[in-house]
């Protein structure tokens, strides 16, 4: 039988066998992630490279040196294994999402992050999620605070991960070069390549994000149409106004039947005189840059996380012009939008018809809606951000006696279900959505005291599958259409036509034309007869299609 001497003397042998120097441990953490945690960056590296493999190899390598030069920095005895231990379970959680739903963590994924609510955040927290956490982060995780690392000289502690940045960086930028332009070529042309890498693509986009918030901080509001009117339509008395904008959340307009879909998941609408835009696209994927984005002043194009933040936006414009402008919200707030006009919650409320799983159900707008539509005295826009069709719960988001669509998939894990359970469960939610916005457009119609209008527009779309992608908040260069292509709906009540002198004929002959988020801020300024400066007539859908009043010439 082994003694306590000998076991002893096993054990000082297995922790000898275990210590290592911090760069040797790093280069072996490093080898992991790259092996591991990388799955969808190596189908597409197979992809890109297919038939190349010496450019393969060379570009692998490379990029391996790269990582380990950055990680260097890092490779002192004192912060080696807090540095490696916080990047395993990054590159672990990171690579869950990409690899299950397609997800890539990019700046604008960051911010919606950061910006989400612990309500929203939680469906995404599932089994599979934390044991695929727990085989990949956590323990390799215990295995790097077993390993005993090897004690170092202090001039040698301190020069060795220096130079092995420096050689790093040095044998990497060797290796490009040797084929440089094929590597070009390929960064511009594949940028999902990149975007895929893990730990690295969500290391950089912190870092951007933490850039831009350290800019937008610093910056001061700038007014936006501090000049504006109201037109003719106000001058004599007249009924009151009331206009709900309502933003959709993650409806994808390939699911409105009212688009040609053939599934019939508008069958209350299709019964309303409203009309359909059917050709609408959004600003960005994900609710964090759309929603600014669509009430801003800035296109697409143009707009910035800093553009949005320092500029006022279309509500302000409103507000300049002595309109009553409110923002009612069941989602995870209003993002700054409505940060200088009264706002009301109603995620979260204490009630077990809409509310019972600590969300609500947008049919929470329905009863406060009535009431306030009674008491509306002055000219008024009112602000719904709904929670729409947001997932992964889809089946949450709708009644049961909702659920027209079965099967539906009952899981926040997608590999439960299958495709079509999937689409069901989401048509269910648009159904749903269907119907709020008839409720609502039967109790504007209803009440013969007001000029009523209602827009409705979705902040982005959604992926279902296609092409192994689910949810939404890919990055705006690879985004497929299904999260930008989304619904846009006008509704009008013949007193606000006659007030407002449109002419729907005219506007409805615009339903198939090109529109995006980019029109919404012009067009409501239009379509209140609000005479600034800031509208443009040739974003403004309405400006061609006044019978009576006259909008200022810009």
């Amino acid at each position: 039988m082994p003694t306590f001497h000998s076991l002893r003397c096993r054990t000082a042998e297995l922790r000898e066998r275990l210590t290592i120097s911090p760069l040797l441990l790093t280069v072996l953490t490093i080898t992991f992630m790259f092996c591991v945690d990388n799955g969808t960056f190596w189908v597409i590296a197979a992809d890109v490279f297919s038939g190349h493999l010496i450019s393969l190899i060379g570009y692998m390598a490379a990029l391996f040196l790269l990582t380990l030069a950055a990680f260097s920095l890092f490779a002192f005895p004192w912060t080696v294994k807090p540095f490696l231990i916080s990047m395993l379970i990054l590159a672990a959680m990171t690579s869950y999402y990409i690899d299950t739903l397609g997800i890539i963590i990019d700046r604008d994924m960051i911010q919606n992050i950061m910006v989400t609510t612990v309500s929203e955040s939680r469906h995404l927290i599932t089994a599979g999620y934390v044991t695929h956490g727990v085989i990949f982060g956590i323990l390799p995780s215990l295995v790097v605070i077993c390993v005993r690392i090897r004690p170092q000289r202090a001039v040698r502690a301190a020069v060795t991960p220096i130079l092995t940045c420096v050689l790093s960086f040095a044998l990497a930028a060797g290796l490009l070069m040797a084929d440089l332009k094929s590597y070009s070529s390929i960064l511009r042309e594949r940028k999902d390549f990149m975007s895929s890498y893990q730990p690295g693509a969500p290391l950089v986009a912190a870092i951007r994000y933490a850039k831009m918030m350290s800019r937008s901080a610093e910056l001061d509001l700038a007014s936006t149409g501090t000049d504006a009117q109201t037109g003719a339509a106000y001058e004599a008395p007249q009924k009151p106004m009331l206009t709900i904008v309502v933003a959709g959340e993650t409806a994808r307009a390939q699911n409105f039947s009212l688009n040609g879909y053939d599934v019939d998941t508008n069958p209350e609408l299709a019964q309303l005189p409203i009309i359909n835009f059917s050709n609408a696209q959004s600003c960005g994927t994900a609710t964090a840059v759309s929603l600014p984005c669509m009430f801003s002043k800035f296109s697409r194009d143009t707009y910035s996380y800093e553009n949005g933040t320092s500029t006022e936006n279309v509500l302000d414009v409103l507000g300049h012009a002595g309109l009553h402008v409110e923002w009612w919200d069941n989602n995870t707030g209003d993002k700054g939008i409505a940060a200088r006009f009264k706002t009301r919650k109603f995620t979260d409320l204490n009630n077990s018809e809409f509310c019972s799983t600590g969300e609500c159900m947008d049919g929470i707008f329905i009863e406060p809606l009535k009431d306030y539509i009674s008491s509306i005295t002055e000219d008024t826009v009112l602000v719904l951000h709904q929670m729409g069709s947001h997932g992964p719960t889809y089946y949450q988001r709708y009644p049961e006696d909702f659920e027209r669509f079965k099967p539906a998939c009952r899981s926040s894990e997608f590999k439960k279900c299958t495709p079509q359970e999937i689409t069901n469960a989401y048509d269910n939610t648009i159904a749903y959505t269907d119907h709020i916005l008839a409720r609502i457009i039967g109790m504007l119609s209803a009440d013969d005291r007001l000029a009523t209008s209602l827009i409705y527009m979705s902040d982005h779309g959604e992926s279902l599958g296609e092409h192994g992608l689910y949810l939404h908040g890919a990055p705006y260069f690879m985004a497929p259409e299904t999260q930008t292509h989304v619904p846009m709906i006008l509704w009008l009540s013949d007193a606000f036509k006659t007030r407002f002198g449109i002419d729907e004929s005219c506007v409805a002959a615009q339903e198939n034309n090109p529109l995006s988020h980019d029109n919404l801020f012009h067009s409501l300024l239009g379509l209140l007869n609000i005479d600034t400066a800031e509208r443009n007539a040739d974003l403004d859908i309405f400006s061609s299609c006044k019978t009576r009043v006259e909008l200022a010439k810009i």
